[in-house]
């Protein structure tokens, strides 16, 4: 693989988005594009910032052949990154490109459809976990179902709230998720 390539989907506030491109450049990984279906998400302005193009797409654009997949056969890129992206991947896209997600809880636990954000959170904290963290794993047909590549922990304590919790969680995903993606792209040159 020459100097491999990623595009990264998000819909929100995109401080992940910004730390992978700021993180990744150094070792020659290529953001070619952030793809996002949300006109008020804060990924927009930190891409045009760091001057990576933002696609915008609809979320009708998810479900059948359209303005997506135009997009990926310009950008042609190695993998697509979900990074905050809350919509499901297309099925359709999984024959031709391989993509990963970030997931802010320990899987198989706290997955699914409608799992993510504070509902995560909050649901950890309700069960009493005395501990959380994050998942990455190879996005498939089900919500958070992928083959885990990799999972990163955090403790919990009797005063952790939704938000404190949250706080932990990006701390773990601002750590590893560069470094993840490094992994991936040196065990396949």
């Amino acid at each position: 693989m020459s100097t491999p390539s990623i595009v990264i989907w998000a819909s929100g506030s995109g401080s992940n988005a910004e730390n992978l491109i700021q993180q990744l450049h150094p070792h020659r990984v290529f953001v070619k594009a952030i793809y996002c279906n949300n006109a008020n998400a804060g990924v927009i302005e930190r891409g045009k910032r760091l001057g990576v193009p933002v696609r915008m797409i609809e979320n009708a654009d998810l479900k059948e052949a359209s303005k997506v997949d135009e997009f990926l056969e310009l950008d042609q890129p190695d993998l697509i990154v979900l990074a905050g992206f809350l919509r499901k991947f297309p099925t359709r896209l999984l024959n031709r490109f391989k993509a990963i997600n970030l997931h802010p809880a320990l899987l198989p636990n706290y997955g699914g459809k409608g799992m993510y954000g504070h509902h995560v959170h909050e649901a950890v904290i309700a069960a009493g976990e005395t501990e959380s963290g994050i998942t990455f794993h190879w996005v498939n047909e089900e919500y958070d179902d992928g083959a885990i590549i990799a999972q990163f922990t955090c403790s919990l304590s009797e005063t952790d709230t939704p938000e404190s919790l949250a706080l932990s969680i990006h701390e773990l995903e601002q750590t590893h998720f560069p470094t993840v993606l490094l992994s991936i792209f040196a065990t396949s040159s």
